[in-house]
């Protein structure tokens, strides 16, 4: 017979066990359950690439094969080279590369100063100019368009300049005067990002550069700005990204010697130049065209991932 001590004892010890056993089947369950979940999520993401990867380097013969699923028997790189030729990929990508690098410099010039104004400086009608920033991504370009395309057509600067204005369209001050004022695509969002980055940093670095006698800009670009790379560096890649992929306003205000528009017209391009009409056959050009397009967001990406990481955890930490 056991002391009654001794029941008292295994029975806390029985329990003990249990809740530790429990807690060993809840935390493999969590760990299952995200699995599974990050499984599904890449799936989702993967397999439409992983589909245009296989296609794209399919012959016409595997179109007609019923045997051919993923993997390519007659496998070429022919569809590259009639996308890389139709698309005139050279001069196509050299133009979507400086329109992106110069909006998303200048878009990040404009919503860094826009955000510390905001985060930083108290005056008159605050809040109305951030509401505003924020209203701009509710709006969607495409309600908008007719007054854009008359504005940029007939530019006169608020009646400034006399006559009917200079034509802007076809030329890249449009992109540029709507970045450089905070107005241009997803600015809004920027100037958000980098307006709550700047709202945790502490105030004593500015009064000690105050002290210090640096005038309010000075502390900014020599105390703040540092401080902000990492809000910096989502604001770049996200600017660059949306520009690279943008294909609307790049239509509205420029022409087809765009990434985005050529990669569109692509199909009609092909009917025209190779006078026939094959859909399937066009789409294994279409999906060679696509990853050609995708392939230096990847790149820039992959140099980028540390950096855009630890901005993206620095920003969600102080913001």
């Amino acid at each position: 017979m056991l002391a009654p001590a001794q029941r008292v004892k295994g029975t806390v010890l029985s329990r003990s066990r249990l809740r530790s056993i429990l807690r060993r089947l809840s935390e493999v369950s969590l760990a299952v359950f995200r699995l599974v979940l990050i499984i599904g999520i890449s799936y989702i993401i993967l397999f439409p690439i992983l589909t245009k990867l296989s296609s794209s380097f399919m012959a016409r013969k595997d179109l007609v094969d019923q045997t051919v699923k993923w993997i390519p028997k007659n496998f070429t790189l022919d569809n590259y080279r009639l996308a890389v030729q139709t698309l005139r990929f050279p001069t196509v990508f050299k133009n979507s590369a400086f329109l992106s690098l110069l909006v998303s410099i200048l878009q990040l010039c404009s919503s860094t100063l826009v955000g510390y104004g905001l985060a930083r400086f108290d005056f008159r009608g605050k809040g109305l100019v951030f509401g505003a920033a924020i209203f701009t991504l509710v709006v969607p370009p495409q309600m908008i368009m007719v007054p854009l395309y008359l504005n940029w057509r007939f530019f006169d600067l608020y009646g400034l300049i006399p006559g009917k204005g200079i034509r802007l369209l076809g030329t890249y001050w449009p992109f540029v005067l709507t970045s450089i004022t905070g107005t241009g695509l997803r600015n809004g969002l920027f100037i958000l990002v980098m307006r709550q980055f700047f709202r945790g940093m502490p105030k004593n670095l500015e009064e000690a550069a105050y002290v210090d006698g640096a005038s309010p800009l000075m502390a900014f670009f020599r105390v703040m700005l540092p401080g902000a790379t990492s809000a910096a560096v989502v604001v770049f890649l996200f600017a660059f990204v949306w520009q690279w992929n943008d294909s609307f306003l790049t239509t509205l205000y420029l022409d087809s010697n765009f990434l985005p528009v050529a990669l569109g017209n692509l199909t009609r391009t092909l009917a025209r130049e190779l006078e026939m009409n094959h859909p399937q056959y066009f789409s294994l050009i279409v999906n060679a065209g696509s990853l050609l397009m995708i392939t230096p967001v990847l790149v820039v990406y992959g140099l980028l991932q540390r950096y855009f990481v630890e901005s993206i955890e620095r920003t969600g930490l102080v913001g």
